[in-house]
């Protein structure tokens, strides 16, 4: 007997998971994506280059599978072409959500507006198409979010707090959208979490409520989550109680939904929520990790329509663990390498590695989810133990920059040393240990602290090479983007050079082959990455 089928849109990473879920359940998986050259596109049965925006193409794709008889369903997992899928389906008379709904979840104007009608709690809004013109009011105050209204992880998105901040956010959201409009809300104050759930017949099964980790203002950085959260049984009540009526309110009805909810003054208020199941590693590892639970294997039962008592009775947890993801990122530049995979698959509960960038790779510093250098995902009986494992993998992994750059250089050169400024320090030292810095005497790199300068020639820099002691800073409790403390970005760069870098009191170095004031403001700019560039420049130059 042959298989039946299962559509696939997507083919990256975060689609794994739904690939080998389906070929469990003994189903063909039919995989759709722009890009042949997708992580995944090897994983499927059988794969279709198609553009996952052009619906006629998957819905001529589908009909021509149906033909014979054995297409089950359609589905997507971490994609925000539920539209695309729900189209496909409608016309097709697959299982799955009508177009409309998928619409209202993936069109952030069209959701707001149902929430809106509803009176379910949200920010108030906006849309524009164009860069508002001086003197423009917005009917509610700052501050303000600006975001592309059919985007996702965080493509576009920052917080805006006068008008010519939102001119520039609306000027950088605008390229992101597909139809060319940008949604302005007022902006909510509090932490923020993520949930998913898979719908089945009108009944909504909770599966995983995560802490998501955001940083970096004026954006929306997610440098990780932890599942399940730490939030108390009433708020968790009142979190999930908006969070089913802004379900019902988009129309979810038969499929999967994914919500970022912020708990602030006011209480729960929604960010959004998208008809499929989440990104960000949660559906397709943290929450299965966690529970014992595989939730993409889940959603797919529901895109074949199977009955509601089997789908319920794979969504039973199995066990009370807990996973932590944390992401690690670069500073600007061209990657030279990336250390440290062995010893940080090594680290006790580490479950995944997911690497993204390569040798060559062209690197900044996030201003979206989707330009982080990597992700690692731990799991453990314990959130200490789980939160432990994520963050200590995430400081292991190095990522070295070519030099010399432009870009790193330029970095370096910028912001300020109390991070008002975007993209903050790796260490935000305060005024009065700005003035201790003036006070460390230059080096070796007294001409070159880190420009892109190929002229400066070489000192008589070697195997013997010191550091001029910064002892306030040295021995703070401030820790960099990763937490790593100053004597860990020490031992990273001592790791990445090779040279054993004593620190010295200044009476015991020679300032013309030792390091001083522009070796510690690299490190402090740009962490261990700063410094080793700032290292590498040297030993180049001659």
């Amino acid at each position: 007997m042959q298989k039946k089928q299962l559509i696939i849109l997507g083919a990256g990473i975060m689609q794994g998971p739904a690939i080998r879920a389906a070929k469990t359940l003994g189903l063909e998986t039919i995989v759709a994506d722009a890009d042949p050259n997708a992580p995944c596109a090897q994983d499927a049965d059988r794969f279709e280059k198609i553009d996952l925006k052009d619906k006629e193409r998957i819905e001529t794709l589908a009909r021509s599978l149906q033909a014979h008889g054995r297409l089950a369903g359609i589905m997507t997992a971490g994609t925000d072409f539920s539209a695309t899928a729900a189209w496909v389906a409608e016309k097709l008379g697959l299982p799955g959500l009508s177009y409309e709904t998928a619409l209202n979840a993936s069109d952030k104007e069209r959701m707001r507006s149902c929430f809106k009608r509803d009176g379910i709690p949200s920010p108030a809004f906006i849309t524009l198409s164009a860069v508002p013109a001086d003197g423009w009011k917005a009917p509610f105050g700052f501050p303000v979010v600006v975001k592309p209204v059919d985007n996702m992880g965080a493509r576009g998105c920052r917080r805006a707090d006068t008008f010519e901040d939102l001119q520039d956010a609306v000027h950088d959201a605008l390229p992101f959208s597909r139809s060319n409009r940008v949604i302005i809300e007022e902006y909510m104050e509090g932490p923020e979490f993520s949930v998913d759930a898979i719908v089945c017949q009108g009944k909504i099964t909770i599966t995983g409520l995560a802490d998501r980790h955001i940083v970096f203002p004026p954006y929306f950085i997610e440098m990780g989550h932890t599942m399940p959260t730490n939030l108390d049984p009433e708020t968790t009540g009142n979190l999930l109680s908006v969070f089913n009526a802004g379900i019902r309110s988009l129309g979810i009805d038969n499929g999967a939904a994914k919500g970022d909810i912020k708990i602030t003054p006011k209480g729960p208020m929604i960010g959004e929520i998208a008809a499929r199941l989440s990104g960000g590693y949660m559906s397709g590892w943290t929450y299965p990790y966690a529970s014992g639970v595989e939730l993409t294997r889940a959603a797919i039962e529901v895109a074949i329509g199977e009955d509601s008592a089997t789908i319920a009775a794979t969504l039973t947890p199995s066990r009370n663990w807990t996973s932590a993801e944390r992401a690690f990122i670069s500073i600007p530049g061209v990657v030279r390498s990336v250390l440290g995979d062995a010893a940080a698959k090594a680290v006790p509960y580490l479950r995944d590695i997911f690497l993204r960038i390569k040798p060559g790779d062209a690197v900044r510093f996030p201003v979206n989810n989707v330009s982080k250098a990597g992700n690692v995902i731990a799991a453990a009986p314990t959130r200490e133990e789980a939160v432990l494992a994520a963050e200590t993998a995430a400081r292991i992994l190095l990522v070295r920059l070519e030099a010399p750059n432009e870009a790193t250089a330029s970095f370096l050169e910028s912001g300020d040393a109390a991070g008002v400024a975007f993209p903050p320090p790796a260490y935000a030292i305060s005024s009065e240990m700005e003035k201790l810095l003036e006070k460390v005497p230059s080096g070796i790199e007294e001409s070159t602290p880190y420009l892109y300068n190929k002229a400066t020639s070489k000192k008589n820099a070697g195997q013997s090479i010191s550091i001029i002691t910064f002892p306030e800073f040295e021995t703070s409790e401030l820790r960099d983007w990763a937490g790593r403390s100053v004597q860990e970005s020490l031992e990273a760069i001592r790791t990445l050079t090779g040279f054993s870098l004593p620190v010295k009191k200044a009476e015991d170095v020679f300032f013309d082959t030792d390091l001083g004031y522009g070796f510690w403001k690299a490190l402090i700019r740009g962490g261990y990455q700063g410094a080793v560039y700032l290292i590498d420049l040297l030993m180049l130059q001659g």
